[in-house]
């Protein structure tokens, strides 16, 4: 077993142009005050990390990992969530994901797609310098739009996806293969890689590729209705990431799973500040514990109800009460006697 680190925070969703949340070192100090120990870094945030300086120089990595560790804080992991998106664009979806792009590569999907690429193999190269393993990201999608199909879908239309999937990351997974980073899918609606089964065919179509692994996210499952908790015991083996984030369903007779076109605050399952919301945290962390998985509780804050500053003073102590010191002992050792064979057997009565 292992002990789970933590507390840590995901940065992405409290930048702003205002003080504390618009630099490196704001931003570090505040986490560290609310008791936070590490930090994951939206690459996308240029003031946060420069990700083209970082794959080039080890000495910009020094002083990046310097700074953060001055306030008390580790690197948990870099993050190409919006990077990753845009490695597989579905066309209906164009439009809306340019917004993650630069302007040199917008209104030109193939162009985007490269520089996606490009930008995701950087942050392998980072991560190693910044003594980091593990790297958090989306898969993007192809299909998603069948998901629920009518028309039906064409036989052999889930395989052929994959199958592009697959190879659009292949060049990714042996460059991160060859920095010794693990790629953690988020796996999450709206991309291809959203459960078991779409996890295990991607999988199965990067030919079992070990630096394809899981950042486990169970507020994503709580709104699809799968089980959470029997997902580690299928998967554990690749969670390697780990969002804390709390959400709930409560389906009415107006409304369920597909939301009603609703804003997040209208729908049946929405995402919840930690506590309060409906997931089992307890089970999770002892299961996470029990199976040994080496890795950070990273908060995640997304709630359409709570403030961002609440959630993220609550989270830290939150996480902090979950965290289980994984024992190195078993309960009953003080009636345990040293091993004799001859009182085996007489016990076995043989």
């Amino acid at each position: 077993m292992k002990t789970i680190k933590g507390p840590a925070v995901f940065l992405a969703q409290f930048v702003d142009n205002k003080e504390p949340f618009n630099s490196l070192d704001g931003m570090c100090k505040w986490a560290a005050d609310l008791g936070y120990k590490g930090i994951q870094i939206p690459t996308w945030e240029k003031f946060l990390i420069d990700l083209d300086k970082a794959a080039e120089s080890q000495d910009y990595c020094d002083e990046l990992k310097g700074k953060v560790n001055s306030y008390g804080l580790e690197i948990t992991e870099l993050s190409t969530h919006l990077q990753g998106q845009l490695v597989a664009v579905h066309p209906a979806y164009d439009l809306m994901f340019d917004n993650f792009a630069p302007d040199a590569v917008k209104n030109n999907p193939k162009a985007r797609t490269e520089w996606a690429v490009d930008v995701v193999k950087k942050a392998a190269t980072a991560s190693r310098r910044l003594g980091i393993t593990a790297h958090a990201t989306f898969s993007g999608a192809l299909l998603w739009h069948t998901w629920h199909p009518w028309p039906q879908r064409p036989a052999g239309l889930v395989e052929m996806g994959f199958e592009e999937l697959a190879k659009r990351w292949m060049p990714i997974l042996n460059h991160f293969d060859e920095e010794g980073v693990d790629v953690c899918y988020e796996i999450h609606p709206g991309e291809d890689l959203h459960d078991g089964d779409t996890f295990e065919r991607f999988l199965e179509a990067t030919g079992n590729h070990k630096r394809v692994n899981i950042l486990y996210d169970p507020s994503h499952f709580v709104l699809q209705q799968l089980d959470y908790i029997t997902y580690i015991d299928h998967y554990h083996e690749f969670i390697k990431s780990f969002h804390v984030k709390d959400s709930e369903f409560n389906p009415t007779g107006k409304k369920g799973a597909f939301g009603g076109y609703n804003d997040w605050g209208q729908r049946a399952g929405r995402y919840r500040s930690l506590g309060d919301g409906q997931i089992d945290f307890k089970t999770i962390f002892s299961k996470l514990t029990q199976y040994g998985c080496d890795v950070w509780a990273v908060m995640e804050w997304e709630c359409c109800i709570k403030s961002p500053e609440q959630g993220a003073r609550e989270g830290a102590k939150f996480i902090q009460d979950h965290i289980i010191e994984a024992t190195e002992k078993t309960f009953d050792d003080f009636a345990g006697a040293e091993i004799d064979k001859e009182m085996l057997k007489k016990i076995l009565g043989t």
